[in-house]
């Protein structure tokens, strides 16, 4: 048993026009080559969604404006365990632009290949829907 404490996780379910996003972890980075939901580490003192926008930001450029919290995961990694909280971002403003040269797609709730997606998204991926409510 992990006496490791949780590393606490932001990911965004980041919607348009019905598609959800996906970018790939680029070269170097921990778990590179799988897709994933953008997002990140929450900083010591940070909420949730001031996490959640500020990755967003960094990684992608764009700035959510709409955030709904949908429901939180904890998936251990050989690297140790992860508390993920998943938010649906329904609104943004500006464009989607890989700052860090991932590649992202748009996929289509139940159209997507979970088995690219990160072993911790596995569930996640086939649970989505639009429209949310319904």
């Amino acid at each position: 048993m992990s006496s490791q404490p949780d590393l606490l996780v932001v990911a965004g379910v980041v919607w348009r026009e019905g598609l959800f996003l996906g970018v790939e972890r680029p070269e170097g980075k921990a778990h590179a080559g799988w897709w994933e939901f953008p997002g990140g580490k929450v900083e010591p003192g940070e909420t949730l969604e001031a996490a959640l926008i500020r990755e967003l930001r960094e990684e992608l450029s764009f700035t959510s404006t709409m955030l709904i919290f949908w429901r939180e995961k904890r998936f251990v990694y050989p690297q140790g365990p992860v508390s993920l909280n998943f938010f649906h971002v329904t609104a943004f403003e500006g464009e989607v632009i890989p700052l860090e040269g991932q590649r992202f797609g748009w996929f289509r709730p139940g159209e997507a290949d979970a088995s690219i997606f990160l072993p911790a998204n596995a569930d996640i991926v086939p649970a989505l829907r639009w429209p949310l409510l319904g």
